[in-house]
């Protein structure tokens, strides 16, 4: 029986808009990581998926794990 514990991490995006009008995330934290989507939010969640695989792959890669409080920027629309 495989017992995994999931724990939350920290990882840290930059996100950039192409010009063709779809939006770009890469990361510091995770060499190779780029993803690309529509909008902000899919490009966040294709980061997210494509940073779990890279972590899976990399099991030397260590990201700080969320602490009690922390700060989180959000995007919302206008």
């Amino acid at each position: 029986m495989l017992n995994i514990t999931a724990r939350e991490r920290i990882l840290r995006l930059h996100i950039t808009k192409l010009p063709e009008g779809l939006y770009m995330a890469t990361s510091d934290d995770v060499q190779g990581l780029v993803a690309q989507g529509r909008t902000v939010a899919e490009t966040v969640e294709i980061a997210r998926d494509v940073a779990r695989k890279l972590l899976e792959a990399q099991s030397n890669l260590k990201l700080p794990e969320i602490e009690e409080s922390f700060d989180l920027s959000i995007v919302i629309g206008g």
